[in-house]
């Protein structure tokens, strides 16, 4: 059982289960979910909150909560598109850097233990190889994620 497609899965699979367990244990006053959206939105700031919700892989009423959540924390905020009045887009605010800064720490203690025991090469390998075979994927995939660079030209 050693096959490609089964290490990718189980690997995220054990990538995920270890961030929400390490999340739920930091005493961050974050959700699991609450982490990961702030993590998605800092990766593209102003992202449309269907496009966060599609990169994330959950549907925008699950998304919705967890951005109410983060907006009562002070840690984003929702503005009109200026492109199209009915989207909201999604913003940090000042106040995000620390809690980025600190679910990052915890995101990164966790890279680095699944990484022990790789050299600095390999581990520069599995990135270079991780990210063709996400853009592979991403191209026979047509995603509503394209859709924002053509939100803004309008």
């Amino acid at each position: 059982m050693d096959s490609l497609g089964f290490l990718i899965a189980d690997s995220a699979r054990l990538l995920r289960a270890a961030f929400e367990r390490r999340i739920a244990e930091a005493g961050l006053g974050l959700t699991p979910g609450e982490a990961r959206a702030l993590l998605n939105i800092a990766t593209v700031d102003g992202s449309r909150q269907l496009d966060i919700a599609a990169r994330m892989g959950v549907e925008p009423m699950t998304l919705c909560a967890y951005l109410d959540k983060l907006e009562a924390l002070g840690l984003v905020e929702r503005q009109q598109c200026s492109a199209d009045r009915r989207v909201k887009r999604i913003n940090l605010t000042g106040a995000s850097g620390e809690m980025i800064s600190s679910v990052r720490k915890e995101l990164n203690a966790i890279l680095a233990q699944a990484t022990e025991g790789l050299s600095e090469e390999n581990n520069r390998i599995l990135r270079e190889a991780l990210a063709v075979f996400n853009a592979n994927l991403q191209a026979a995939t047509p995603s509503v994620l394209l859709q924002t660079a053509s939100d803004e030209s309008r």
